[in-house]
């Protein structure tokens, strides 16, 4: 069974940054994707970003330029650097992982960004 470990959530301020990481284990296949989904109360779970196979990036529209996904694929780790961060990226962030069978999700971490 694949678990997912999700850190770095909590309370910022309009304009601050925050680091976002998740560790996979458990996974008997090779892991082909890694990324981030959010979903803010009201809104459909949305794309944030991906990163996929020797390191190709998606991007969400409204994050390009501010966040910055990256993996360490010795660790089964998932990086989301997050800059320049406002209240409408207010919302529960979700770590999501695929391998060659299935997909997992993490059980999500809170940013909230207020001032």
């Amino acid at each position: 069974q694949v678990q997912l470990v999700e850190s770095g959530g909590g309370l910022v301020q309009p304009g601050g940054s925050l680091r976002l990481s998740c560790t996979a284990s458990g996974s008997r296949w090779h892991i082909n994707a890694m990324g981030w989904y959010r979903q803010a109360p009201g809104n459909q779970r949305e794309l944030v970003a991906t990163i996929i196979g020797g390191g190709s990036t998606n991007y969400g529209d409204s994050v390009k330029g501010r966040f910055t996904i990256s993996r360490d694929k010795f660790k089964n780790t998932v990086y989301l650097q997050m800059n320049s961060l406002q209240p409408e990226d207010t919302a529960v962030y979700y770590c999501n992982v695929r391998n060659v069978v299935d997909e997992y999700w993490g059980q999500g971490t809170q940013i909230t960004v207020s001032s």
